[in-house]
């Protein structure tokens, strides 16, 4: 019997491009949970809804793109 191989998951590379200053706390909050601490701070993620919902949130703060 052949094992199936486990299926690659996606991964996002989160920067962030845009400052803080006079954002709301939520957003401020949601960036920190994400790990970021700094403008052009980088930090890759697995792709999960959860992750998602929390770009979706500061879309106008951060860039993203899938990495293999």
């Amino acid at each position: 019997m052949a094992k199936k191989k486990k299926q690659e998951e996606k991964m996002l590379k989160i920067t962030q491009i845009r400052s803080l200053i006079g954002r709301r706390a939520d957003h401020r909050r949601t960036i920190e949970a994400l790990g970021l601490k700094r403008l052009n701070h980088s930090v890759i993620k697995k792709d999960t809804p959860q992750i998602r919902g929390m770009i979706k949130k500061v879309q106008y703060l951060v860039s993203v793109e899938e990495v293999e």
